[in-house]
C-alpha cells in the first residue's frame, strides 16, 4: 500500500507533466503568440466549443445569411486593436461603439446571435470564456457549417475595456479601395498577400448592401462610366437590382453561384469577371502574384481550404490581450462595471 501509493504519486507526477508538455506544445500552435492554444478552456469550460457551436447551428438554421455576418465580425473585431472583442461594445460612459464606422453601420450584424452564445457560455460556466474568444469560434463554426473547412482555434484571448471608432474607419478594408491600399491595410495587421487572396474567399458565402458595389455600375472613375471590367450581362442583371439611388440596403449575393455554401466557386467567378465588389476584383485584376493565387485556388478547393484555414488562425491571433489584461466580460456589449 505504501509501495502502491509511490506508485500512483510517481504515475500522477508524470501524468503532470505530460499534460504540461501537451500545453506547452499546444502554446505554439499557430505561432503561441500571446499563449493561445487550443486547449484553453478544457478544465476551466470544458463544454465552451460545443455550447458556441451548437447556437451557431441554430443561428445559421434560422438564416443561412448568418454564417457570413458572424465571420465578418470577427474580421472587423481583428483589424481594430486586434481581436479584443472592441467591436461588440455599445457606446456608454467613455466608449464610443465602433458599430458605427463606415464599415460597420447598417451592415454589422449577428450581434443578438453573440448575445445568445455568450449568455449560454455565462450559465455553464460563468464569468469564464470571453467575448474575443466566443467570435472566433464562431466564426470557424460558421465556415464549417456551410461546408468550409475546419481548424483547431488557439483560445485564451480576454476582452478589451475599450473601443476605437476611428480605428474602424481606417483600418478596415472598404469595398471600392484600389488594390495597393487594400494591400497596405492587410500588411499593416502582419498579414501579407496571401492572407489577402485566402481571406477574400469568405466572401464565397454572404450578400453585399447595392451601396457597397453602386459605383461599379455608374460611375466607376468618376466620369459616370461603368466599371468595363465587370461581365456585361452580371452587370445587366445586378442594375435591375440596384438602381443609380435609392435601395441602398437592397443585397445581391457575392457569389452568384453558390451563396450559401463555402466553396471555391468565388475564384472561379474573378476569372470570369464577376466578382460583385471592386475589392474583390481587383484581387484578379490589378497583380500578377494575386491573380495567381485566384488561378490556384479556382483549380483547387483543398488548396484553398488549407490556406484559408492557416491565415483565418494568424489573423485570429493578432494582438490578444492575455493573462492579466483586459477582462472577461459577462455581457459582450458592455465592460464590466
Amino acid at each position: 500500500t505504501m509501495a502502491t501509493t509511490r506508485t500512483f504519486l510517481v504515475l500522477f507526477s508524470l501524468a503532470c507533466s505530460l499534460s504540461l508538455c501537451i500545453c506547452d506544445d499546444e502554446s505554439n500552435y499557430g505561432g503561441g503568440e500571446g499563449n493561445l492554444f487550443p486547449g484553453f478552456y478544457r478544465s476551466s469550460c470544458p463544454r465552451a466549443e460545443e455550447i458556441v457551436r451548437s447556437v451557431v447551428a441554430q443561428a445559421v438554421a434560422r438564416e443561412a445569411r448568418m454564417a457570413a455576418s458572424l465571420m465578418r465580425l470577427h474580421f472587423h473585431d481583428c483589424f481594430v486593436q486586434g481581436c479584443d472583442g472592441s467591436l461588440l461594445l455599445d457606446s456608454s460612459g467613455s466608449i464610443v461603439t465602433e458599430k458605427g464606422s463606415n464599415p460597420n453601420s447598417n451592415s454589422a450584424r449577428g450581434f443578438d446571435v453573440v448575445d445568445q452564445i455568450k449568455a449560454a457560455l455565462e450559465n455553464e460556466c460563468p464569468g469564464t470564456v470571453s467575448c474575443a474568444d466566443l467570435l472566433t469560434l464562431a466564426a470557424r463554426d460558421s465556415s464549417v457549417l456551410t461546408g468550409g473547412p475546419s481548424w483547431m482555434v488557439p483560445l485564451g484571448r480576454r476582452d478589451s475595456r475599450s473601443a476605437s471608432l476611428s480605428g474602424s474607419n481606417n483600418n478596415i478594408p472598404a469595398p471600392n479601395n484600389t488594390f495597393n491600399t487594400i494591400l497596405s491595410r492587410f500588411t499593416n495587421q502582419g498579414l501579407d498577400l496571401t492572407d489577402l487572396v485566402a481571406l477574400s474567399g469568405s466572401h464565397t458565402i454572404g450578400f453585399s448592401r447595392c451601396t457597397s458595389f453602386r459605383q461599379r455600375l455608374y460611375n466607376q472613375s468618376g466620369n459616370g462610366s461603368p466599371d468595363i471590367t465587370l461581365e456585361q450581362s452580371y452587370a445587366t442583371n445586378l442594375r435591375q437590382r440596384c438602381p443609380p439611388s435609392g435601395g441602398d440596403q437592397t443585397l445581391s449575393e457575392l457569389d452568384i453561384n453558390s451563396a450559401g455554401k463555402f466553396d471555391n466557386s468565388y475564384f472561379k467567378n474573378l476569372i470570369e469577371n464577376m466578382g460583385i465588389l471592386n475589392s474583390d476584383q481587383v484581387l484578379f485584376s490589378s497583380k500578377e502574384e494575386s491573380s495567381e493565387l485566384v488561378k490556384k485556388y479556382a483549380e483547387d478547393q483543398e488548396e484553398f481550404f488549407e490556406q484559408f484555414a492557416e491565415s483565418m488562425i494568424k489573423m485570429g491571433n493578432l494582438s490578444p490581450l492575455t493573462g492579466s489584461s483586459g477582462e472577461i466580460r459577462k455581457n459582450c456589449r458592455k465592460i464590466n462595471s
